[in-house]
């Protein structure tokens, strides 16, 4: 944490903080800051940036990122969508949060299977949203910095070439006179 690397804004650190940050922010939904503190520390990526990015998952987000990476996760499983199971997504309840019914062995069974139903569907669909979008935005924020350099860099070498072109011309129209 003491690392000046850490806190300095660089190519490498900043892509990898914010693929850090993106990653753990689809993945986990609770203690995604802490996770990715600790990521970007031992990964040598810049802290802030991963700490800002963990909110793509915030209140306004949640549920419709929930609901299609619950329906990416339907897709590639190969099952057929519960129409309970979205609603339950979309609302933000858990399996936990279910009501009661008066028999404990109904109970168990029927938070276990809806636990089951959400859950392989929904964590399947947000690991591939953690892992998608974590590379690909550390691969697209790598070729916008490279591509900004090099357009700077360009124009760097044509302002000097412009500027070495006066310089000559100037020249040659002092000893002309």
């Amino acid at each position: 944490m003491l690392n000046p690397q850490l806190w300095r804004f660089s190519r490498r650190g900043v892509a990898l903080g914010v693929a850090i940050g993106i990653f753990f922010g689809f993945l986990m939904p609770l203690a995604q800051i802490p996770a990715s503190a600790i990521a970007a520390t031992l990964f040598r990526a810049n802290i802030p940036i991963a700490l800002g990015s963990t909110l793509i998952t915030n209140p306004v987000t949640f549920a419709p990122i929930y609901v299609v990476a619950y329906k990416v996760g339907i897709v590639l499983l190969g099952t057929t969508p519960n129409k309970d199971s979205i609603e339950q997504v979309s609302k933000g309840i858990t399996p936990t949060d279910l009501s009661n019914s008066n028999e404990q062995k109904k109970i168990d069974r029927g938070i276990v299977e809806n636990f089951l139903n959400v859950s392989k569907p929904l964590a399947l669909g947000l690991g591939i949203f953690a892992l998608v979008g974590g590379f690909g935005t550390y691969v697209t924020i790598l070729w916008f910095w490279w591509l900004w350099i090099k357009l700077k860099r360009k124009r760097r070498t044509s302002l000097w070439i412009k500027l070495k072109r006066k310089r000559r011309t100037s020249k040659i129209k002092g000893s002309n006179n």
